[in-house]
């Protein structure tokens, strides 16, 4: 999956970019049940494994209802 469509999954699930500078990865915030995660997300990638992916829905906070939820749609 290429990185723009994680980072539309990312905005599905309610994670949003707080910053990127001058670098290839761009840190995400995401707030679940009062709990604020962030996790870093490799930009302009044609190819993300599924493992990478799922590290980075684990390190925001997703739970595995939420992350079939997300690709379901």
């Amino acid at each position: 999956m290429p990185s723009r469509k994680l980072v539309a999954l990312l905005a599905k699930g309610n994670a949003r970019l707080i910053r990127q500078r001058g670098t290839n990865h761009a840190i995400f915030e995401r707030i679940s049940k009062g709990i604020t995660y962030h996790a870093p997300v490799v930009m302009a990638k044609d190819g993300l494994s599924s493992h990478y992916m799922l590290i980075v829905l684990r390190q925001l906070g997703f739970t595995d209802d939420e992350i079939d939820n997300l690709l379901g749609q």
